[in-house]
């Protein structure tokens, strides 16, 4: 298992084989998205942030944000490291979040704001008419995460073998 710093230089260093890859495939400004979007997944939104790490330490007075997620998500389990369900459950705590805070300062701050809820078919819209750039975010965000399994020496979490030889028994 990689310690948080090889997670970080090995997350810089595939950053700009990722944008070139990601560039060549669906064009620079796609290319620039996912690199970006893999720094963040790696560095802000790594598997390890339901565990004290490098990654945690980067919320800084924000870190109080992941207590219920690092309460409630085992660590290495399907939850934090699973491929694609890991990131998932990541982002949908941290959209939540932004939800709640968007709808709050709708409501209180500025009533001319439009909530989330007012908002989503523009954002729909805009994923609609830019969809390279939303494919190349979800491309580094998960493939942030697939670096970090690959580091930690097995890509699946370690609950996965168990259940797939059970199946495999009967």
């Amino acid at each position: 298992m990689a310690c948080g710093r090889d997670h970080d230089r090995a997350t810089a260093a595939f950053c700009i084989p990722i944008w070139m890859i990601t560039s060549w495939w669906l064009g620079w400004s796609t290319g620039s998205i996912a690199a970006v979007s893999f720094l963040v997944g790696g560095l802000w939104l790594s598997p390890d942030l339901d565990v004290q790490s490098r990654a945690l330490k980067r919320w800084g007075l924000l870190a109080w944000i992941w207590w219920p997620y690092r309460r409630l998500v085992p660590h290495r389990s399907l939850w934090s490291h699973g491929p694609v369900i890991g990131m998932t459950v990541r982002l949908a705590w941290i959209l939540l979040l932004l939800g709640l805070a968007w709808t709050g300062l709708a409501w209180i701050v500025e009533p001319t704001i439009p909530t989330p809820l007012q908002a989503w078919p523009g954002l729909l819209a805009a994923a609609r008419q830019h969809p390279h750039a939303l494919w190349g975010a979800l491309l580094g965000l998960e493939g942030s995460v697939w670096l970090h399994l690959l580091l930690d020496g097995d890509p699946l979490p370690a609950e996965w073998p168990k259940r797939w030889r059970r199946r495999r028994q009967r």
